[in-house]
């Protein structure tokens, strides 16, 4: 019994190691996995986490939806004025949308050619003014009677004549209030030396 269990563990070491069978070799060269040029594509710029993707080159066109920040994803054509980029969106039923052109960085732009955009679409609903509540806000304001106006009466200005020539018994009228202004310097001068 031991020598059996000695030959099953022994086996493997003893016996030789079985030789791989040939594999086919081909006979033609191997394909080799080559890129073809993308063409011209876009990066979203990784400092927005998010663009929005729409439907044509403007912002009155719907959202169909968003690219990620540092996303590359072909670029088709451009605007007019180069402000809009369409670029390949498979989640759309055209397989195309539009993205804001300062969003994204651009390379490849010599081949892009002007694509034409398409028609604005119409508003679901179109605004009408509701005439109940717009008549709140009409103010008439009644005309007001204006007061009537009397002139007045003319201004009588009275006048007056000068009935002195200012003279006082033939001497003017400031020589005299000098003349009794100095005779009372004279009157203070005398009693203030006398007191002394």
């Amino acid at each position: 019994m031991l020598a059996g269990i000695f030959s099953l563990l022994a086996a493997p070491l003893f016996t030789p190691a079985y030789a791989a069978p040939d594999l086919q070799q081909p006979t033609v060269s191997i394909a080799t996995v080559t890129g073809t040029p993308m063409g011209a594509y876009i990066i979203v710029d990784p400092s927005h986490v998010q663009v929005n993707v729409r439907s044509g080159p403007g912002t009155d066109y719907p959202t169909v939806g968003v690219l990620v920040g540092g996303e590359q994803v072909p670029a088709k054509g451009r605007s007019v004025a180069g402000e809009w980029i369409q670029v390949f969106y498979p989640a759309v039923a055209e397989g195309v949308a539009w993205v804001y052109a300062p969003l994204v960085a651009l390379f490849g732009t010599a081949q892009l050619g002007i694509i034409e955009p398409p028609p604005t679409p119409t508003p679901r609903v179109t605004p009408t003014i509701d005439p109940t509540l717009a008549a709140q806000f009409l103010l008439e304001i009644p005309a007001t009677r204006m007061p009537t106006f009397t002139p007045p009466e003319p201004l009588e200005i009275p006048e007056f004549e000068q009935a002195g020539t200012g003279r006082v018994g033939g001497v003017p009228v400031g020589m005299l209030i000098t003349g009794v202004g100095l005779m009372g310097l004279f009157a203070a001068a005398v009693s203030y030396l006398r007191e002394r």
